[in-house]
């Protein structure tokens, strides 16, 4: 599974993630994503609802009954191990988080899935890859920036990366452009919450085909 997804985000480039997004919007949200161009999904969990697991859950199933095999599909923030067992339930085929949770990490394992942990420092990103990340996500990347991500990569340059924060248009070739960085993870340059709230879906599938139509 972890060589299965790191061909599949070297393959397309860009992870999308969505936040706080009702099941309803989401789908819509998925199908504009997918008509722009991408092809790997992140729905994140949002830890500050009380009922987030229900409401994530349930975007994810509409998500992969809409979509099926088009869109790859991961949970994204999954701080605890019920999380990870209940996106995979849902039907979430790999999962994402900003930190390391050894405990979560073994949860993905025992579940089959792949998990790209989250790191910032050499420690941590070399700490993930031990404990068996696909990939590790560098968050957050625009705080970061790309002189500390080639200066990581030279004594790691084995490990794949997938850097997340403040990644635009205007520097998704840069950062696709280092050998280590495998893809890149998009938020709000892309998923604008205002616009999916306002249903302007046409204005979403632009914003990806802004990125997609670079790589």
């Amino acid at each position: 599974m972890n060589t299965d997804l790191v061909t599949q985000v070297r393959t397309h480039r860009i992870i999308v993630a969505l936040r706080g997004v009702c099941a309803e919007r989401t789908e819509a949200a998925a199908q504009a994503l997918y008509a722009g161009g991408i092809r790997m999904l992140e729905i994140t969990f949002n830890q500050s609802d009380p009922d987030t697991l229900a409401k994530t859950t349930a975007s994810i199933q509409a998500v992969r009954a809409a979509l099926g095999e088009k869109l790859l599909v991961g949970a994204g923030t999954v701080l605890t191990a019920a999380q990870a067992r209940a996106a995979v339930e849902a039907g979430a085929q790999y999962l994402l988080s900003p930190n390391l949770d050894l405990e979560v990490m073994e949860q993905a394992h025992s579940l089959g899935v792949a998990m790209l942990a989250g790191a910032m420092t050499p420690s941590e990103v070399a700490l993930a890859w031990k404990a068996g990340a696909a990939l590790v996500k560098l968050f957050p990347a625009d705080s970061l920036g790309l002189p500390y991500i080639k200066a990581l990569c030279a004594p790691l340059s084995h490990i794949p990366l997938l850097p997340m924060g403040g990644v635009s248009s205007q520097n998704l070739l840069e950062f696709l452009a280092h050998p280590s960085v495998a893809g890149v993870g998009v938020g709000s340059s892309i998923a604008k919450a205002s616009l999916i709230q306002a249903g302007d879906f046409d204005a979403i599938r632009e914003l990806a085909r802004e990125f997609t139509r670079q790589l």
